[in-house]
């Protein structure tokens, strides 16, 4: 009798737990998200507007405003107003280095081609003979291209199970092992700190 008391326990918790978790990072998402709509101007905000609380709507608001944007944006008047406020950003000191540096890197994460988190790989992280998984972010390019003498790959390691932070680092392509797995499953088997394991793990025989 114990011994299917505790097998019903542990069954019901398979079932519960994912389910519970995920409602509660659901609802987490959803409430942080309405308190900081960054994008949106604070008297557009639904509490502002509407005088009571919906839990989703500024969400529902700040995708709207997004789609809007990005639709003005890629016409060809569009295009030029973008240009045009990119020149003159960049033409106000202090603005123009915060600005540059903050534009490169949305452009590399959001652009549809940018090469951020394009490819994964295995590397010997944080010793020799310690292996983990990192992700391939781009090549190094201007002032240290003067001191690596061999060809390196710029490499993000993120770290368990919060893959946000991390670290960066500077590897030769021959130390890196490409992975035939999506960047998709990477992040799945380094947030569940490998108990989600990908469905097919095989390494290609050849290096990148």
């Amino acid at each position: 009798m114990l011994s299917s008391l505790r097998k019903w326990m542990f069954a019901g918790l398979l079932v519960i737990v994912p389910v519970a978790i995920t409602i509660w990072l659901i609802e987490w998402m959803l409430s942080t998200l309405d308190k900081t709509l960054l994008i949106l101007p604070e008297a557009w905000h639904p509490d502002k507007l509407l005088g009571f609380h919906i839990p989703g709507f500024g969400l529902i608001l700040a995708v709207i405003s997004l789609l809007i944007v990005g639709a003005a944006a890629s016409n060809f008047l569009g295009k030029k107003v973008v240009v045009w406020g990119d020149a003159v950003l960049h033409r106000i000191p202090v603005v123009r280095s915060i600005y540059s540096s903050v534009k490169q890197v949305s452009d590399t994460l959001f652009s549809e081609n940018g090469n951020a988190f394009r490819k994964a790989v295995m590397i010997e992280w944080p010793r020799p003979g310690v292996w983990t998984i990192a992700f391939v972010t781009g090549k190094p390019n201007g002032e240290l291209l003067k001191h690596l003498k061999d060809d390196f790959v710029s490499i993000y390691v993120p770290t368990t199970p919060n893959p946000t932070g991390g670290y960066f680092v500077l590897l030769k392509m021959s130390d890196c092992i490409e992975l035939d797995m999506s960047v998709d499953e990477a992040l799945k088997y380094i947030v569940s700190m490998g108990v989600v394991s990908p469905k097919i793990m095989p390494i290609k025989a050849d290096k990148i």
